[in-house]
């Protein structure tokens, strides 16, 4: 049975103010990559900025999808309600897709027909799912999650899916697996992203969890949000999330899942070691090299430039769940 928590103190609000030129800083790091040579093919892009569309709706998933809601899991904060479901599918990174948040529409090119999600390495029951197997195997339940961005900004979201630890059952990783893989989706003729082509980029995107982070009860694979499949711009039809950690590790698209002895080599930490940590947590003492991490802007919270700026909580305010993982 799920245990129902008290309210914590971290969801009280927080209305602490600060700059906002760090939230836009990001940005200068295409400068070092074109540098190096990437090419002027991904200029913007670290654009954070949303764009506007008329006359035009975002897909917002092709068929109702329900799940259980899970209790411990409902309440992401009194201070934070829900993200606007429009607003969530049209500001998005998914960078094989588009450089700015306005990904969805060149998203729509994704084949999500006859999915499939191998998962291989070091387990006893190697097993490739489809997309009913996944449902059928693993009860689906619903879950209000923080979603925290290394770019600063933050969401709140219902996702729809099945914790990360009931695969792990059903596949049994031998006492050799320490860390698994998780491989997006790539094909060169599908995904014509900034910079897909470069040699500089490590594509296909990748990323990777130690296999005790893999377990903890947060750590969730996503099929469905707002109560339907989940849109092509979100990562369809299935993509990690992981609510304590930056946004970028939740991969999304997946394809395959690979337990391994060693530490995966993952998409951003290759790029730049230095910025993009393996781990990865949402640490607001732990600045970013070139912007501080200790104020996010919440998503919806206003008009489109002047969202309003709290206080970055420690693991996303995860920390009775997580904290021990890095003790």
């Amino acid at each position: 049975m799920a245990l129902i928590r008290v309210p914590q103190s971290w969801q009280l609000p927080e209305r602490d103010v600060t700059s906002e030129a760090a939230f836009f800083n990001r940005r200068r790091f295409l400068k070092t990559l074109i540098g190096a040579g990437v090419g002027g093919s991904i200029a913007g892009l670290w654009g954070c900025q949303a764009q506007s569309v008329e006359g035009e709706e975002p897909l917002l998933g092709t068929s109702p999808l329900q799940g259980a809601p899970n209790p411990a899991f409902l309440d992401a904060g009194s201070d934070r309600p829900l993200t606007n479901e429009m607003l969530a599918a049209t500001y998005n990174n998914f960078y094989e897709y588009g450089g700015s948040k306005h990904i969805w529409q060149s998203a729509q090119a994704l084949p999500t027909e006859d999915w499939k999600v191998e998962v291989t390495g070091l387990v006893n029951n190697p097993r490739t799912f489809d997309l009913d197997d996944l449902q059928k195997t693993f009860p689906l339940e619903e879950r209000v999650y923080r979603f925290r961005c290394v770019e600063a900004w933050a969401m709140v979201v219902p996702w729809i899916g099945f914790p990360m630890n009931a695969l792990i059952a059903a596949v049994d990783p031998t006492p050799q697996a320490k860390f698994v893989r998780f491989t997006s989706f790539y094909d060169p003729q599908v995904t014509k992203g900034p910079g897909l082509h470069s040699r500089f980029l490590p594509w296909p995107y990748t990323e990777g969890l130690r296999i005790e982070e893999m377990a903890n009860e947060l750590a969730f694979f996503a099929v469905g949000i707002y109560g339907h499949t989940l849109p092509k711009q979100h990562g369809a039809p299935i993509r990690a999330v992981l609510p304590w950690k930056y946004g970028f590790k939740g991969a999304k698209s997946i394809v395959s899942i690979e337990f391994t002895d060693t530490q995966p080599a993952t998409y951003w930490n290759t790029i730049s070691s230095s910025e993009y940590k393996f781990d990865a947590n949402v640490e607001p003492q732990v600045p970013h090299p070139r912007w501080s991490q200790a104020k996010e802007r919440l998503i919806g919270s206003g008009s489109e430039f002047s969202w309003e700026e709290r206080s970055t909580l420690l693991y996303n305010g995860y920390e009775e769940y997580v904290a021990a993982l890095y003790a």
